[in-house]
């Protein structure tokens, strides 16, 4: 196979398409979520005394007031959800591929049974992240400085996780619609900004790897040809 093949495919395993969508379906699910937040503060706790006061389903007049608000919560309800499920396939799918471009053999199942399996998600994605960033080789002194951001990432979502668990069930029962407020908002903005961090960082870390290896290829590639002996034209010996 020629060495132009050779790197054109070495190209073509790198996320980088994949990492944009990774940042795209985060800044989409932050931006949906602050649409619901700004809903929930201005309009959701009426909404929801109104809809306790008609039974939950009203009728007629009543009916008339409060279908413009409850169809914008539906609305934003399930943009929320889609941007939610449309981040989390973004970046499993960025995570298979950035695993994969260190290691073509890379099996996809690790990655599912880290996000799916209970207990064991806590922990796993991080490691998987970490091992990927390792399998980049990058240089020497950075390592201190990426475990921060690592670390910053995680525990930020792990936050957002409790909120969402915890706390989220006791506002809905103290009269609101849904109980997301700013609290939630931060902490999920900040998660999707130290995730895009890192998959920014792995991703600019394998396209340097790429570069590194492509670059002594070029060299060979257009290298003068040893001189096989014998005498150009024109010239005697």
């Amino acid at each position: 196979m020629a060495r132009g093949e050779n790197n054109v495919r070495y190209t073509q395993t790198l996320p980088t398409r994949a990492a944009s969508a990774v940042y795209v379906a985060l800044a989409a699910h932050v931006v949906s979520l602050a649409a619901l937040v700004i809903f929930e503060l201005s309009r959701g706790r009426r909404l929801a005394a109104q809809l306790a006061a008609f039974g939950g389903r009203p009728q007629g007049a009543d009916a008339e007031a409060v279908v413009g608000a409850v169809t914008t919560f539906a609305v934003l309800m399930m943009l929320v959800a889609g941007t939610s499920i449309a981040a989390a396939a973004a970046y499993v799918t960025w995570l298979v591929r950035a695993r994969q471009a260190n290691d073509r053999s890379a099996a996809s199942g690790p990655v599912a049974a880290a996000w799916l399996i209970p207990g064991y998600n806590l922990v796993a994605p991080a490691v998987l992240v970490d091992e990927v960033w390792r399998g980049t080789r990058p240089p020497a002194g950075q390592r201190g400085r990426w475990l921060a951001l690592l670390a910053g990432w995680w525990l930020s979502w792990l936050a957002t996780l409790a909120l969402v668990t915890i706390r989220l069930p006791l506002d809905a029962s103290a009269g609101d619609l849904t109980g997301v407020g700013v609290p939630e908002l931060a902490c999920s903005a900040v998660a999707a900004l130290l995730c895009a961090s890192t998959v920014r960082e792995l991703t600019r870390l394998q396209l340097a790897a790429r570069s590194s290896r492509a670059e002594p290829e070029a060299v060979r590639a257009f290298s003068p040809h040893p001189s096989t002996g014998t005498t150009p034209i024109g010239h005697t010996g």
